[in-house]
């Protein structure tokens, strides 16, 4: 009996064992997946700075989208590094949701007056959907790739995490200071 005992207790493991590595399989694919989203995302963001760049009024808005541009240049390298780190092959899967969020930025532009501060609102309402959908998903996955061991990949994508919430700060300043100020 002890043997049979022995037997069902290594059927067990091996079945937790198998359970574990098939959830990690697919942490590791969902981990993936998201950076494959928000690769796609950054790529197309980059195609979208310049038009927020020449529809923007105020000088300093014009300024930060620029430099927002060069940010995310980096952010793109960065996320190649990411992929290379766990050695996937970098690639890009259209990302629905920042799609959604680059044609309603355009759909303001097109419904506001350029050269008014009320176009300067609505690019950065929009702007700031953006950062906002890039905080959340950078957050999560420089979260899951800690709890998976890329110690590589968490760190680019902890400080695009922390360059995206700046952003996204100095968006709400420049709001504050240049667009609603002057309601």
């Amino acid at each position: 009996m002890e043997t049979k005992g022995k037997k069902n207790e290594q059927a067990g493991k091996q079945s937790d064992q198998q359970a574990t590595d098939k959830n990690t399989a697919q942490y590791h694919e969902l981990f993936v997946d998201g950076l494959k989203d928000i690769y796609w995302a950054e790529k197309e963001l980059l195609k979208n700075l310049p038009k927020m760049v020449k529809g923007a009024t105020s000088q300093e808005l014009k300024k930060a989208f620029e430099d927002h541009k060069t940010q995310t240049e980096t952010h793109v390298q960065r996320l190649e590094k990411s992929f290379e780190s766990i050695g996937e092959k970098a690639k890009a899967v259209k990302c629905e949701a920042m799609a959604g969020l680059l044609k309603e930025a355009a759909e303001l532009m097109e419904e506001t007056e350029a050269g008014t501060p009320v176009r300067d609102a609505a690019l950065i309402a929009a702007a700031q959907k953006v950062e906002h959908y890039e905080i959340a998903t950078y957050g999560t996955l420089a979260t899951m790739a800690g709890h998976m061991g890329h110690k590589q990949a968490q760190k680019e994508l902890h400080n695009t995490l922390n360059e995206e919430k700046k952003t996204d700060s100095l968006l709400s300043t420049i709001a504050e200071k240049m667009v609603f100020a002057k309601m």
